[in-house]
């Protein structure tokens, strides 16, 4: 493996690729799966489906982003699931690292929109996945359950391109605006995060960032799709 590789194989604090919990989810999730690339995108849906979204578990501390509370707790906001899918990765002897973007997401719900004061996503998380001599984005957010009430297409992942959110929904209406991307790292960078968080988030200073909710049901009950 080369030099510039072998750190994004290697377990980190949050990245827990040598967690008993993260080993175990990977090895039975690719077992009888031969290559690389299919043991990937074995992976990418695994958690794609199998951790439910909940933005109202974000958090910006190492011990509330650690791939193996998000297992056990079978849920995540886009940057816990995007370290769940780099550890499983890892685990499997697959280059991984944590991608960022901002973004402008119209999907949202009226309590979330209360709460953020806006409908830009700072630092939303994505899996970077190195595959056949290539860095790959997955992003293994939205559940398809979710995505069903949303009206919208699940985001897929073949590991040969990239798999990033589309413009508009399955009606036409705008879905995710990427403003701007951040770049890739080993490890979330909390320290820039939060900085940015407290710089454009009332709600997190005002430490409101502890309320809780239930996204899905806000979504079916806004949508009708409950």
């Amino acid at each position: 493996m080369a030099k510039n590789l072998s750190e994004f194989l290697k377990p980190g604090p949050m990245v827990e690729s040598c967690h008993p919990d993260v080993l175990a989810l990977a090895s039975k999730s690719v077992r009888g799966v031969p290559t690389n690339k299919e043991k990937s995108v074995r992976l990418y849906y695994k958690i794609r489906d199998g951790i439910r979204y909940d933005p109202y578990a974000s958090s910006l501390d190492v011990a509330g982003m650690k791939a193996s509370k998000t297992l056990a707790e079978m849920k995540g906001y886009c940057v816990q699931k995007a370290v769940l899918l780099a550890a499983v990765c890892r685990a499997q002897g697959i280059p991984a690292r944590l991608g960022f973007a901002d973004v402008r997401n119209h999907l949202s719900t009226g309590k979330m929109r209360e709460r953020m004061k806006t409908d830009t996503f700072y630092w939303h998380g994505y899996t970077a996945i190195f595959l056949e001599g290539q860095w790959l984005k997955a992003t293994p957010a939205f559940n398809v359950e979710l995505c069903e009430k949303f009206g919208l297409k699940p985001l897929e992942f073949d590991g040969e391109v990239d798999s990033i959110y589309h413009e508009f929904d399955n009606a036409g209406n705008r879905h995710m605006e990427y403003l701007n991307f951040r770049g890739e790292f080993t490890e979330p960078p909390l320290d820039r995060m939060l900085e940015t968080y407290m710089a454009h988030y009332d709600y997190w200073k005002s430490g409101k960032r502890t309320e809780t909710g239930d996204f899905e049901a806000e979504v079916a009950a806004e949508t009708g799709s409950g």
